[in-house]
């Protein structure tokens, strides 16, 4: 069944796969263009290089009108990142608009991995750090993107 979400997501895997952004990558799970997998790289010349990480994007039929669920498979320590995975971060709350695509909702969560907003903290301890003794947030990081290598 083509509804207009599943044309949507459609169009967001074509234009990931013709023009994909450094550092992410997504597609649907196998017969289901609802459910999506992805992987965000650490961006280079951060804590967070090197670091693989995985997210789940479920969509809903009312896509692209409402953002999907994201949410970290792999272990993170964010000041943005709740302990299940999911993310704080405003385009996929109260500032979505139906003009991000897969593509721009990958790339803002890993532009957020380098910038996070200390105002709306998810982990109490990773804000605290950030904010209070940036070279244990960063050993902390590093331990994270380490993990990352081993985890499945």
């Amino acid at each position: 069944m083509s509804t207009p979400a599943r044309k949507r997501l459609m169009r967001d895997f074509k234009r990931l796969q013709q023009d994909p952004p450094a550092g992410i990558s997504g597609a649907p799970c196998d017969n289901n263009i609802m459910l999506w997998n992805a992987v965000i790289f650490g961006p280079d010349d951060t804590p967070w290089d090197g670091g693989t990480f995985k997210l789940t994007l479920q969509f809903m039929e009312d896509y692209p009108n409402k953002p999907p669920t994201v949410r970290f498979i792999s272990r993170m320590f964010h000041p943005n990142i709740y302990a299940d995975g999911s993310i704080c971060l405003d385009i996929l709350q109260n500032q979505w608009s139906p003009i991000y695509d897969v593509a721009a909702i990958l790339t803002s969560i890993q532009s957020l991995l380098c910038d996070p907003n200390p105002n709306s903290p998810a982990n109490s301890e990773a804000a605290r750090l950030f904010s209070e003794n940036k070279r244990e947030y960063n050993r902390k990081v590093r331990e994270i993107v380490e993990q990352s290598w081993t985890a499945d």
